[in-house]
């Protein structure tokens, strides 16, 4: 069975909404390669309708010259969206109904593993379905204050086990877990 991994920017108050707007001064190498690493059993990327037409508008049309975003145009793009019909980033597939049993079906199919970024209400839905195998935390060293926060307030509870703990030297600080 394929693993739904999910890879969150993260603030030290919890927070990973608007990550432009204080995460790009903590990008360095050091998180590349974590990243890059992660990704490296990785297929498929299923994002939410904002998180996928974020990442569409910046890699979709990039010059094959930027590693980024050839890196991130490679994987098969699974889009959980309502209202969102024209996938204009290739590779993509949207899905719709039954999140966590789409989802569930998803993971069972031949493949490598499945990451997800972003995409805060898609990820609370997989946590509470009990669909996630890996969570992956870059925590910077910075208290945002106000912004959508990743766990809700009345959510349910998660044990993990922690598997990585690396601090880099910008001091953003990589966690690792599994589902315990």
């Amino acid at each position: 069975m394929r693993k739904l991994i999910v890879g969150e920017f993260i603030s030290l108050d919890g927070v990973v909404e608007a990550p432009e707007k204080w995460h790009f001064p903590y990008v360095n190498e050091e998180m590349f390669d974590i990243m890059w690493s992660l990704q490296a059993t990785v297929d498929t990327m299923l994002l939410g309708r904002v998180t996928y037409q974020s990442y569409a508008g910046a890699f979709a049309n990039a010059p094959a010259s930027d590693q980024i975003a050839a890196r991130m145009n490679e994987p098969a793009k699974v889009v959980v969206s309502r209202t969102l019909h024209d996938l204009e980033w290739r590779n993509s597939t949207r899905l719709s109904g039954d999140i966590a049993a789409a989802v569930a079906s998803l993971k069972e199919q031949p493949g490598g593993d499945i990451i997800t970024t972003g995409s805060t209400s898609l990820v609370r839905i997989l946590l509470r379905a009990g669909l996630v195998d890996e969570l992956h935390l870059f925590t910077h060293p910075i208290v945002v204050g106000t912004g959508q926060r990743l766990f809700e307030d009345e959510g349910i509870q998660v044990p993990l086990t922690l598997t990585e703990c690396r601090q880099l030297s910008t001091g953003t600080v990589y966690l690792a877990y599994r589902e315990s």
